[in-house]
């Protein structure tokens, strides 16, 4: 789900570069819903783990 974000961001930038201003931000709106929906479920998946008793894997 980050390499879809990332993508979606890659595009907003080369789009902005370009100067086609809906589609950047169109690209940089999904990007960010991506990145926090991934910030999320990180903070979720920790959080069960602490839960359990398991340490992260690093």
């Amino acid at each position: 789900m980050l390499t879809w974000a990332l993508t979606f961001l890659v595009v907003a930038i080369i789009a902005a570069i370009f100067g086609f201003g809906g589609i950047a931000g169109a690209a940089a709106g999904i990007a960010k819903i991506i990145f926090f929906i991934f910030v999320v479920l990180l903070v979720i998946s920790l959080i069960a783990n602490a839960i359990r008793g398991k340490s992260p894997k690093i």
